[in-house]
């Protein structure tokens, strides 16, 4: 039963590992490279210290970024803290609206900090298997599922956060958050 369930497990865990990645970074194959032309989609990269994430990438994860995880939420009329806050004025929030908020928005951040901090790890983990050149698949699968929890746990914990914001703005707020931010 164990090896019926560690191919799933394992699709399951590139498939969302690589989900944000491939999203990120904008790589948009429509097929083959022009005739005289190699691939190169990954050139540069190799002097990263976690191949996988660029600096950028591993600062927003230790800072608690969004990274675009909330996307969902945000575009359907969930708004999110940081932005809530940074509009306060002109969405018109009351003393106890940006108290509420601004604990939803700390308490998220710290939470998201510690998630990314060790999604990084996990990630760094990944790459020193494969620089140790002797990768066994129990240890390469441990990592890499371990690497996709922390990943679905990241964008959770954002998502959650957009959800409960939204009873705390009335819908009045959350018309013109969306006009401000773009969305009509």
């Amino acid at each position: 039963m164990k090896r019926a369930i560690l191919p799933s497990l394992l699709s399951l865990s590139f498939s969302l590992a690589a989900l944000p990645a491939a999203a990120q970074q904008g790589h948009h194959h429509a097929g083959p490279p022009p005739a005289g032309h190699a691939a190169q989609p990954y050139a540069g990269q190799q002097a990263r210290s976690i191949k996988a994430l660029s600096e950028d990438e591993v600062k927003q994860y230790l800072a608690g970024g969004g990274l675009g995880f909330a996307r969902p939420a945000e575009l359907n009329r969930h708004p999110g803290p940081l932005h809530a806050l940074e509009l306060a004025d002109r969405l018109e929030l009351t003393d106890t609206q940006r108290a509420a908020i601004r604990k939803l928005m700390d308490e998220h951040k710290a939470e998201a900090r510690a998630i990314g901090a060790k999604l990084v790890e996990a990630e760094r983990e990944i790459e020193h298997l494969f620089r140790a050149g002797d990768v066994s698949p129990q240890a390469l699968a441990g990592a890499v599922a371990a690497a996709a929890e922390l990943q679905g746990a990241y964008r959770l914990s954002h998502l959650e956060t957009h959800r409960r914001l939204r009873p705390l703005l009335t819908e009045e707020q959350v018309a013109r958050y969306d006009a401000l931010r773009g969305y009509q």
